[in-house]
Order: C-alpha cells, then sequence, then structure tokens
C-alpha cells in the first residue's frame, strides 16, 4: 500500500519518528510550561540515562530532533506547569509519562503494583517506557479482502485466549499474534466458514487502579493507554516486536482470505477518575484531552462507567483519534473497527448526534470511509443511540441477542420481537441504505455468559472477580434445561445441545450480519461467570481439546454457516418486502394481530421466495411438545436442516397426512428442491403488530 496525497507518510501519526539519521520526538502539550525528554539509551528501562528539554512552537506542539537515535530506543516525557484543581490542571514534573503517539510501549513495569506506589511520588522507577519504532515491513503484495457485508461472518476472537490452550502449536506461538496465523487455526476459521475476525483490544492495555491493588489484570483490554501501539503482551518482545508481528499476523490472516477488524476503546483511557493513576494524557493536558464537570473540575464526567470520558468535542482530540484509526488502516492494514460504546463519540453536550464532528470528519476521510465501521451503540449516558448511527456504520443488535435468547428458552409472547430481529430490525434500521445489513446479530460474545452457559445457568456464578457477585448483569434470559450447571444427565445434555444448535441456526439464518464468539462452536465455558473481564487463565482461554459433542457442534456451526451461503437470502440489503417474506400460523395461514399476540403460541413459520422463484420454509418452534405445521401447498419441500437430527434421516419421519412434524425445540428449514437462488428485497416487510 503506497501512501497518496491524501494519505500519512510512513510513521507520520507517531510521536517519535525515525528521520535524518535521528528521531524525531514531538509532544502536543499547548499549556505545558516545560517538557523533558527522557531517554534510556543503555535500554535499561530502570534507568534514565539522559534528559533533553524540548522547544515550545506556537501550534502547542513541543519538540526536537535527536540525532544518532533510532529503534528501540525507550523514552518519556516529563511534563511541567500549574498543578490547579480548579480547572483541572493535573501538571507534575515527578511523573514519567507515556507519549499518547508511542508505536510501542513495554511491558516490564507496567503490571507492576509498585506502580501505584510510585504514582504518589517520582514514577520514573515504575512508569512503562514508550518504544521508538521503526514502521518499515514487507507486506509481500497484502491486499484486503474485501469481504462484501451480505457475505459477511465475523468470529469475535480474544488473541491471548484464542491459542493459549491450544496443543499443537509451536509453545512460543501461543497467546500471541503469530498464535492466530498457524495452520491449525487457520484451517478452523476455514472450515467454520466465518470471513471476518474482531479481535478484542490489541491497543496496548494496563489494568485500572482498583484492579492493580487487587492483584487482577484486566484480561478483555477494554483500558487502553496507547492507542497506536500494539499490545506487547501479544507478541514475543515488547521492543517493537509487537508491531512487526502484528504486521505479520495481518499479513497472514489476509493470505488466508481472512478480514481483520479491531476493537478499539477511544471513549476513555486506563487513567480511571480522579484517584486513577497518572500515566500519560492526565499529565499532559488533562482540560483538553478529558471532560471535566464544568461545576467541579477536579472531577470528571463519565459516559463509560471507566472513571473519565474522552473529550471528543475537542478538534485537537478528534485530530489525534483520526490518526490513530489511519495509522491502523495504513501502517497496520487492519480492515475496520468496532468502535466500544460508540455513543460516546456522538455525544454534543450530553445528546447523542449522527451529524457529530467525529462521525462528519470519518466520513470525508478518503482512507476511513472506505473500511468497516462497527458501534457498539450505547453507554452510560441519557438516551438511546440504537438505530441511530450514520451511513456506513453497521450496529451490534443488542435487541437481537436479547429476543432470540427470550424466544428459544420458551418465554410467552416473545414472537412479535423474535421476527422483527430475525428479518433484519427494519424497525431499526429501516431508514439506512444498507438495510438489513446494518445490525451486527449475536447472541453471546466477550461480555456474558458464553453460548454453553447460557444453557447450562440461570444464575451467575462471578464470586472469583472479588465483588460479591455483585459485578455482571442478572439480566441473561437464560435456561438451564433442568440443572443449574455441569451435569450427566443425558436427557438434560440433549436438550442443551438442541438449544445450542437452535441458537447457532437462527444466528447464521437471520437477516443482518451474523457474529460468533469465539469458542462458542467448542462448547467453552466460563462456568456461570459472565463478567470475566479481570481472568486471564484457564476459566477464559478457549479449551481445543474435542470430545464428540464439542466436535459436533464444530461441524454443524460449518453447516449452518454454509447453508446461509448456499441460499443466499440475505446476499442484497434492502429489507424483504411482504412478496418476499410471509408469517405463517403453524395452520398455515397468515398470522392475525391476535396470533402475534397468543401468549400460547410458540411456532413461526417464514417463507422465502428467491428472485428465481424458489421457496424455502423455516419452522421455528420453541414449543415443548412435537408440533405438525402445514406448510405452503404446491411445494415438495425437502428438508435441508434439522436442530435435532440429521436432515437426511429425518425427512421422512417428519412427514405426515397433516402436513409436517417438527420436534420440540427445534428448527427446521427446508427447500422446494431446486437450486437455492438469490432472495428478491424490494421494501421493508412491515414488522409484526405489538
Amino acid at each position: 500500500m503506497t501512501p497518496t496525497e491524501s494519505e500519512p507518510r510512513p510513521g507520520d501519526a507517531l510521536g517519535a519518528r525515525i528521520r535524518d539519521g535521528g528521531v524525531d520526538f514531538r509532544l502536543y502539550a499547548p499549556d505545558a510550561a516545560a517538557v523533558d525528554l527522557c531517554l534510556f539509551l543503555d535500554g535499561d528501562p530502570h534507568r534514565e540515562s539522559r534528559r533533553l528539554a524540548l522547544e515550545r512552537h506556537a501550534d502547542g506542539w513541543w519538540r526536537l530532533h535527536v540525532g544518532g537515535a533510532g529503534s528501540g530506543l525507550l523514552y518519556g516525557y516529563r511534563v511541567d506547569g500549574v498543578i490547579d484543581l480548579s480547572r483541572g490542571a493535573r501538571f507534575d514534573h515527578d511523573k514519567l509519562l507515556l507519549d499518547p503517539r508511542a508505536g510501542a510501549i513495554t511491558t516490564d513495569l507496567a503490571w507492576s503494583p509498585s506502580l501505584l506506589a510510585a504514582n504518589g511520588g517520582d514514577s520514573g522507577a515504575a512508569a512503562p517506557r514508550s518504544v521508538v519504532v521503526d514502521p518499515s515491513f514487507d507486506w509481500q503484495g497484502d491486499t484486503r479482502p474485501e469481504v462484501p457485508w451480505g457475505r459477511t461472518a465475523i468470529y469475535e476472537c480474544h488473541v491471548g485466549g484464542m491459542t493459549r490452550r491450544h496443543p499443537r502449536l509451536p509453545p512460543e506461538t501461543r497467546g500471541r499474534y503469530l498464535g492466530l496465523i498457524q495452520p491449525p487455526v487457520i484451517e478452523h476459521l476455514q472450515r467454520l466458514g466465518v470471513t471476518t475476525l474482531e479481535l478484542l483490544p490489541v491497543q496496548h492495555f494496563v489494568p485500572e487502579r482498583h484492579l492493580l491493588e487487587s492483584g487482577r489484570v484486566n484480561y478483555w483490554g477494554y483500558s487502553p493507554i496507547g492507542w497506536l501501539a500494539p499490545h506487547a503482551g501479544f507478541a514475543s518482545g515488547d521492543r517493537g516486536e509487537q508491531v512487526a508481528e502484528l504486521k505479520t499476523m495481518v499479513r497472514e490472516l489476509h493470505r488466508a482470505g481472512l478480514e481483520v477488524i479491531l476493537d478499539v476503546v477511544l471513549n476513555h483511557t486506563a487513567e480511571g477518575g480522579a484517584e486513577g493513576l497518572i500515566l500519560g494524557p492526565r499529565g499532559i493536558d488533562n482540560p483538553k484531552f478529558y471532560r471535566l464537570d464544568p461545576d467541579d473540575p477536579a472531577r470528571y464526567v463519565d459516559f463509560t462507567g471507566c472513571g473519565n470520558t474522552v473529550d471528543v468535542r475537542s478538534p485537537a482530540i478528534r485530530a489525534l483519534l483520526l490518526d490513530v484509526l489511519r495509522y491502523w488502516a495504513i501502517e497496520m492494514h487492519v480492515d475496520g473497527f468496532r468502535f466500544d460504546l460508540a455513543a460516546v463519540l456522538g455525544r454534543d453536550g450530553e445528546t447523542f448526534r449522527p451529524t457529530a464532528p467525529f462521525f462528519r470528519e470519518i466520513a470525508a476521510d478518503p482512507v476511513l470511509s472506505r473500511l468497516k465501521l462497527i458501534a457498539e451503540p450505547w453507554d452510560l449516558g441519557p438516551g438511546s443511540a440504537e438505530g441511530g448511527f450514520p451511513e456506513g456504520w453497521r450496529e451490534w443488535n443488542g435487541r437481537y441477542r436479547d429476543a432470540l435468547r427470550s424466544f428459544w428458552r420458551g418465554d410467552p409472547g416473545s414472537l412479535p420481537e423474535v421476527a422483527t430481529r430475525l428479518a433484519g430490525s427494519s424497525d431499526l434500521y429501516g431508514h439506512r441504505s444498507s438495510g438489513q445489513h446494518t445490525g451486527v446479530n449475536f447472541v453471546a460474545c466477550h461480555d456474558g455468559f458464553t453460548l454453553r452457559d447460557l444453557v447450562s445457568y440461570e444464575r451467575k456464578r462471578n464470586d472469583a472477580n472479588g465483588e460479591d457477585n455483585r459485578d455482571g448483569t442478572d439480566h441473561n434470559s437464560s435456561r438451564n434445561w433442568g440443572v443449574e450447571g455441569p451435569t450427566d444427565d443425558p436427557g438434560v445434555l440433549a436438550l442443551r445441545g438442541r438449544a445450542q444448535r437452535n441458537l447457532l441456526a437462527s444466528l447464521a439464518l437471520s437477516a443482518g450480519v451474523p457474529m460468533l464468539g469465539h469458542g462458542d462452536e467448542l462448547g467453552r465455558t466460563q462456568h456461570g461467570n459472565n463478567n470475566a473481564y479481570c481472568h486471564d487463565s484457564e476459566l477464559t482461554w478457549v479449551d481445543w481439546e474435542l470430545d464428540e459433542e464439542k466436535e459436533g457442534l464444530v461441524v454443524f456451526a460449518g453447516e449452518v454457516l454454509r447453508l446461509r451461503r448456499k441460499l443466499r437470502l440475505f446476499d442484497r440489503p434492502l429489507f424483504f418486502s411482504t412478496a418476499d417474506l410471509a408469517w405463517l400460523h403453524p395452520e398455515g395461514r397468515p398470522m392475525t394481530d391476535d396470533d402475534w399476540h397468543d401468549p400460547r403460541l410458540h411456532t413461526l413459520q417464514a417463507v422465502y421466495r428467491s428472485d428465481g422463484g424458489q421457496r424455502c420454509l423455516m419452522v421455528f418452534h420453541a414449543g415443548d411438545t412435537e408440533q405438525t405445521v402445514r406448510p405452503p401447498a404446491g411445494e415438495s419441500w425437502r428438508l435441508v436442516l434439522d436442530t435435532v437430527d440429521a436432515a437426511d434421516a429425518a425427512d421422512t419421519a417428519r412427514r405426515s397426512a397433516g402436513g409436517l412434524r417438527v420436534a420440540a425445540y427445534s428448527l427446521t428449514v427446508w427447500t422446494d428442491g431446486e437450486s437455492p437462488g438469490a432472495a428478491s428485497s424490494r421494501s421493508p416487510s412491515p414488522s409484526p403488530s405489538r
């Protein structure tokens, strides 16, 4: 990828750039009185070798060229100025600070509790160091896979947890960037049929203060302190190896036809609230970097639940964030971003606006506007942003998750909501040109129960988190199918297996973009912990040891994704018209308003029609007894999927004089026997009455 006139040159976004036989250092701190550059020339992170004063420039930047310096050099900043909490100013020359634009950050000291004591005085002996990096890399002709949204299937994945327990990987690659590109992992992803990896945060992160004090970690990584720096804990070293190894990972995933989307956290940092650590931005430009309480600038506005909120209203902060995104797109070749708590990025004051400057600037950017952009459309601020993001953005569909869980556990009155979600959520996205491709559907993700735990526990088990089981949601819409937690009861295990298959099949055969949580196809369990963010252990790592049951689930997950591609009902973005999708009562007649609101009804027939006239019948039956449904007449219906039995063995048994028999708690898919064609989508099909 060669930079154009509209694109930065390699490394331009970095705060330390290798130029003219040395390194240009620069730091934006318009209100600072003085800035010192601290160098660790002999590579010893504990001993500061040299301190140099940066020069102030009128544009708010401080700059200095250091001749003879190069990649691998460790450095930090000491920033002097007035400490005035009434204005939010927290300058402290005793604090060694990270460069907000560092291309790499060390890890050897970042995890140490000694950082807590040092943050009350001189942190030079305990703070992590910034690292000068050489951005050059042999991409070997790398190109983006550019998978269309209609063919996209996302796999949410934690870089460390995905491979830490994989028995067939070289030990030195397990839990690292290079682990994701080992042949057994690539083969598994291709066998599964996913197209796009959505990686949990890989921007350098550290534990928040309360986790350091308790001796725990931030495993998920939603605690960034270096937006341009790949997390060093996933690499073989922390002196620049993390940059080369992440690039290698992206290149080889692309070579395998897999896209890479990063889950980015631009809404807050690891510095936390007023009692948090001073690691970088807080000591450089606190009043401009964070949103402060206008009535008490010593306190922070907190729309994130993490103690602080990055102030995207500031043009300087937005310029930094866009530089960050462009750097990952251009330097690292990533294919897009999922924005954590993305509603924060559109808050003008307290109100969320799809026309907020951050969104307008991304839309105008020739690089970023072409990437896959996904919003987590909520935060702790007032009002809802669901369905409100601008054109070009997709959104995590939390209502889909809740509706599918509720329906398949047998909740009365869930039909209208689940039908709306299965058909693409036109009530949320009907105004968007991306149509049914706007919502990213999921039934389980990193946050909450795993798929297996969703059908095994009705109460969370978070005692190991050290918060007396108060953390994590109590609204799980889960069902244990007769026994809470582990069991050897064959009847319960059979129902749990069927429940998992129902959820996987529904996910694959819904309008929208499907997203699978890593290891859910392998029966991954966290033993009922639905908030395992602070556990970097076997509790959260994927277990690759497969028994017959787990192997069967992997095969099934691949089959339903292949069926989605074969049917091609969801390739086009426009919502289904009433001619393309009909909802039928089990008796074969159109659903009436009374039917939709009948709490005793747990069965829906969905009849899809393709462009070529071929029809597909899906029967969603969440009742606890066998049901006979009367399908539309005139077709020779052929069973192609059954979440209870294999299709070829069950086809004859499912037929009766009165129609088609479907087992309790099952999803079946039937076609008219001809080759599946592309779906016809002309105008939104009305949502069921509520």
